[in-house]
Protein backbone atom coordinates (compact mmCIF):
# COMPACT_ATOMS: atom_id res chain seq x y z
CA UNK A 1 0.00 0.00 0.00
CA UNK A 2 1.61 3.62 -1.22
CA UNK A 3 1.02 6.15 1.37
CA UNK A 4 2.51 8.82 -1.04
CA UNK A 5 0.66 11.39 -2.47
CA UNK A 6 1.82 12.89 -5.70
CA UNK A 7 2.30 16.97 -5.91
CA UNK A 8 -0.42 17.85 -7.79
CA UNK A 9 -3.02 16.09 -5.20
CA UNK A 10 -1.27 17.91 -2.52
CA UNK A 11 -1.84 21.00 -4.29
CA UNK A 12 -5.17 20.46 -5.22
CA UNK A 13 -5.79 19.28 -1.27
CA UNK A 14 -4.37 22.85 -0.22
CA UNK A 15 -6.60 24.47 -2.09
CA UNK A 16 -9.88 22.44 -0.71
CA UNK A 17 -8.75 23.11 2.50
CA UNK A 18 -8.02 26.66 2.25
CA UNK A 19 -12.12 27.01 0.26
CA UNK A 20 -13.14 25.15 3.75
CA UNK A 21 -11.40 27.63 5.94
CA UNK A 22 -12.04 30.69 3.78
CA UNK A 23 -15.66 29.49 3.80
CA UNK A 24 -15.94 28.56 8.03
CA UNK A 25 -14.45 31.99 8.82
CA UNK A 26 -17.28 33.75 6.60
CA UNK A 27 -19.70 31.50 8.07
CA UNK A 28 -18.51 32.58 12.29
CA UNK A 29 -18.32 35.90 10.91
CA UNK A 30 -22.06 35.88 10.07
CA UNK A 31 -22.90 33.66 12.79
CA UNK A 32 -21.14 35.94 15.42
CA UNK A 33 -22.30 39.35 13.87
CA UNK A 34 -18.39 40.43 14.18
CA UNK A 35 -14.72 38.71 13.76
CA UNK A 36 -13.94 38.87 17.86
CA UNK A 37 -13.83 34.98 17.67
CA UNK A 38 -11.06 35.39 15.77
CA UNK A 39 -9.03 36.64 18.96
CA UNK A 40 -11.26 34.83 21.67
CA UNK A 41 -11.62 31.23 19.21
CA UNK A 42 -13.71 29.04 21.20
CA UNK A 43 -15.02 30.84 23.79
CA UNK A 44 -16.50 33.46 21.58
CA UNK A 45 -19.55 31.10 21.13
CA UNK A 46 -20.53 31.36 25.12
CA UNK A 47 -21.87 34.68 24.38
CA UNK A 48 -24.10 33.98 21.66
CA UNK A 49 -27.52 33.32 23.41
CA UNK A 50 -29.59 31.15 20.81
CA UNK A 51 -28.21 27.74 21.21
CA UNK A 52 -28.92 27.51 16.93
CA UNK A 53 -26.46 29.72 17.01
CA UNK A 54 -23.91 27.84 19.19
CA UNK A 55 -24.11 24.92 17.63
CA UNK A 56 -23.77 26.39 14.35
CA UNK A 57 -20.45 28.47 15.50
CA UNK A 58 -18.90 25.25 16.93
CA UNK A 59 -19.28 23.18 14.08
CA UNK A 60 -18.00 25.67 11.33
CA UNK A 61 -15.13 26.75 14.25
CA UNK A 62 -14.35 22.27 14.05
CA UNK A 63 -14.31 22.42 10.59
CA UNK A 64 -11.58 25.68 10.50
CA UNK A 65 -9.40 23.96 13.07
CA UNK A 66 -9.75 19.99 10.99
CA UNK A 67 -8.81 22.61 7.56
CA UNK A 68 -5.77 23.87 9.62
CA UNK A 69 -4.71 21.18 11.05
CA UNK A 70 -5.22 19.39 7.93
CA UNK A 71 -2.60 22.41 6.11
CA UNK A 72 0.10 22.05 8.60
CA UNK A 73 0.85 18.53 7.83
CA UNK A 74 0.29 18.57 3.69
CA UNK A 75 1.76 22.28 3.43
Amino acid sequence: MHCFMSLAQIKNLNRRLLNISTEASKELDKTCGNELWRNLGFDAFDSLKDPNQRARANYYYGQLQTAKELQEVFG
